[in-house]
């Protein structure tokens, strides 16, 4: 991932076409195990996503530090950043104090499970190499002496992470990054780092790039059995791809020179054999290991002829940063919602901080949308998307057997506030049978004319309703 900072008026208060991320040519899985498992995880709709490793000691955005590219989120700071081979040798030297022993968890899991997620993604080595897990290719790695946390019981912290949630019923995803910024295999010291990409030519030193390569699938091979039943692996840095599947109308897809190609068919036929019905999220390379897409920090303004995620960071960074902004718990319901109303998933970023916590803002924010959704969750879990979608600040779902739709009003502030008469302008030409309020008990009275529900609102519910962030019409039919 990559820090983006996006507008209100695009990522919070409406959609986008999300064009980069959209999933042309989508080839749906012929493995049926994928595709049952595929069914399953577009049911649970709201994830946690993780991004941690010793780069928040420093509070700086995960790995791009240490890329030589002149963008935005790549700029170094610090008494270091003068000279670029002085920060990454600081930089690297972050594994020999990373010790973040109020690391639990347990604690992760009830906030998690408490806010309505149902599955987790967490990131076991990012582009800058370092392992969160007990790999044998490196000494990089959490485990590793170097590493002062190696010396706790759970220092193997992606093991901990993924036993934690399991054990709770939580879907588990590996997030991989396939380029290593660290691995003498991708970035060979002989030459400097150039940009993202490897910095040599793999078809003029094929031996050296079978060795990156090997040096992949067997941390993959590693993740697959080690780490108890698995059911995502969440593979990051598209540019690692074979050449001719490059679409140079793609700003960040113009710089791949070389064909990258790690030979995705036999690292999933082998992930597939340890975990049947693996889901493959190779993203943006598009074809028949990008078993679903995943719109970076955008929401879609229609639903998409595919399975999809929205990832999203809660604040504004993926990785931890000292006094993020945190978005706030009506902003992520009625995120939640509009991504919902798509057909798709919101997978929501967290970064734990160097000590192993998260800020407790971000606890407040699951705590908030743990009381929305015990309300609200039925028009969420296992929904559909159903025309129009959205009509004005009203977003609709409908219910797996059809004979159910949620029409959510979203609220411009924290509580919500109900006028006299709400108009619902459905597409659903059957006659309505009931009208109710999640969370009300009051019955509500209403009409139906032609495609519109009128509902009168109890004088009571009109200033006081008790509810916040959106109202949600069940709508019987």
């Amino acid at each position: 991932m990559r820090r983006i900072f996006i507008t209100c008026s695009l990522m919070l208060c409406g959609l986008t076409s999300a064009k980069a991320q959209e999933g042309d040519g989508y080839v749906a899985p012929a493995d049926t195990a994928v595709q049952h498992k595929l069914a399953q995880w577009q049911n649970l709709k709201f994830g946690l996503f993780m991004h941690w490793g010793p780069y928040s000691e420093w509070g700086v955005v995960e790995s791009w530090s240490i890329c030589p590219e002149d963008e935005g989120w790549t700029q170094r700071k610090g008494p270091y950043s003068g000279d670029y081979y002085t920060y990454v040798k600081a930089y690297e030297n972050l594994q020999t104090t990373f010790n973040p022993t109020h690391f639990d968890p347990e604690k992760w899991v009830k906030a998690a499970k408490d806010a309505g997620m149902k599955y987790v993604v967490f990131t076991t080595k990012h582009h800058d190499g370092f392992c969160m897990f007990d790999t044998r290719q490196t000494d990089y790695k959490v485990t590793s002496p170097k590493t002062p946390f190696s010396s706790n019981p759970k220092s193997n912290v992606a093991y901990e992470i993924f036993n934690s949630f399991r054990n709770a019923g939580f879907m588990t995803g590996a997030y991989f990054s396939k380029p290593d910024w660290h691995c003498p295999y991708y970035w060979w010291p002989y030459f400097p780092p150039k940009d993202r990409n490897v910095n040599y030519d793999p078809a003029k030193y094929p031996d050296r790039w079978q060795k990156f390569k090997d040096y992949t699938y067997n941390q993959i091979q590693e993740l697959m059995t080690g780490y108890g039943k698995m059911d995502i692996l969440w593979l990051d840095g598209g540019w690692v791809r074979p050449l001719k599947t490059v679409d140079r109308k793609v700003d960040w897809q113009q710089g791949i020179k070389y064909d990258q190609d790690i030979d995705m068919p036999k690292i999933a036929a082998m992930a597939r054999s340890k975990q049947p019905g693996l889901i493959i999220v190779d993203r943006t390379v598009t074809g028949p290991y990008e078993n679903y897409t995943t719109p970076e920090q955008q929401v879609p303004a229609a639903p998409l002829d595919h399975p999809w995620e929205t990832c999203m960071t809660m604040g504004n960074s993926w990785s931890y940063v000292p006094g993020d902004h945190y978005k706030s718990s009506l902003q992520i319901v009625q995120l939640l919602i509009k991504i919902v109303s798509r057909g798709g998933n919101l997978l929501m970023n967290i970064g734990p901080g160097p000590d192993g916590d998260w800020d407790p803002e971000a606890y407040k924010r699951l705590a908030d949308i743990g009381k929305w959704i015990k309300i609200n969750g039925e028009g969420i879990y296992s929904s559909k998307a159903v025309a129009p979608y959205s009509s004005g600040d009203i977003f609709f779902t409908r219910s797996a057997n059809k004979k159910t739709e949620y029409a959510f009003l979203l609220s411009k502030d924290a509580n919500v506030d109900l006028p006299p008469t709400i108009t619902i302008q459905t597409a659903n030409p059957e006659k309505v049978k009931y009208v109710t309020l999640l969370g009300i008990k009051q019955r509500l009275k209403w009409a139906q004319k032609d495609g519109d529900i009128i509902v009168a609102i109890p004088r009571v519910l009109q200033n006081k309703s008790g509810l916040q962030y959106a109202a949600a019409f069940k709508l019987g039919y």
